[in-house]
């Protein structure tokens, strides 16, 4: 049960806008989007507990925890069912695959969080559709956002390569191009001088360099 409501948002959250903060009840007790100031935070939502999708990628997200903490990147899950489903629903995973859920999972039984934060429509009944991702950076700002359909299972390696791409980025003021992993080189950004422009050696040089991945 949420204890501070979040702020009403009409729309999905924008990337570069800070997503706002909540107080509610999960399987670690409760917690706040404040909590993890300082960090990096992927907060996701699925559908419902006890469905297969949703099964495997808690299943695979699990298993990939300790890949996240070596980025520096806390999880936190949500979903319209109750605390005490969510606990059988845990249980049932580890008993039947092996494994601990040991990141919070928030109740969120009237949507209200899902709906300021874009997860479903304002007038919605349930939360079928909800298969969202949000990266946060540790300012509390949405830096990138995915939204898979119920059908479709989330690729957890996407996940792990959104958070070290933005954390690259940032760090050397880089891009990522198309397909990057770790190790890879980025892009440089283009020039904002004409005189570059003419002066480069080939066409595009001025606005497609490739920088090693220890700049």
């Amino acid at each position: 049960m949420q204890d501070a409501p979040p702020t009403t948002v009409t729309a999905a959250p924008r990337i570069g806008m800070p997503l706002p903060n909540f107080r509610a009840r999960t399987t670690m007790g409760m917690k706040s989007l404040a909590d993890y100031r300082g960090n990096w935070l992927v907060l996701f939502s699925h559908p419902s507990d006890f469905t297969p999708v949703c099964t495997s990628e808690f299943v695979a997200i699990a298993r990939a925890a300790d890949r996240f903490a070596r980025l520096g990147c806390a999880l936190m899950a949500l979903s319209v069912d109750s605390l005490y489903s969510h606990f059988a629903w845990i249980r049932m995973i580890h008993d039947r695959f092996g494994v601990k859920i040991e990141f919070p999972i928030i109740e969120d039984p009237t949507l209200e969080i899902a709906r300021a934060y874009g997860m479903v429509a304002p007038d919605a009944r349930d939360a079928a559709t909800v298969r969202y991702s949000y990266f946060v950076d540790p300012q509390g700002i949405l830096r990138a956002s995915t939204c898979y359909p119920v059908e479709i299972g989330r690729s957890v390696e996407e996940m792990l390569r959104m958070v070290a791409a933005l954390q690259h980025a940032d760090r050397h003021s880089l891009l990522a191009p198309a397909e990057w992993t770790p190790g890879q080189p980025m892009l440089r950004p283009p020039t904002q001088e004409i005189d570059t422009v003419f002066d480069a050696g080939q066409a595009t040089d001025w606005f497609y360099q490739l920088a090693g991945d220890d700049s």
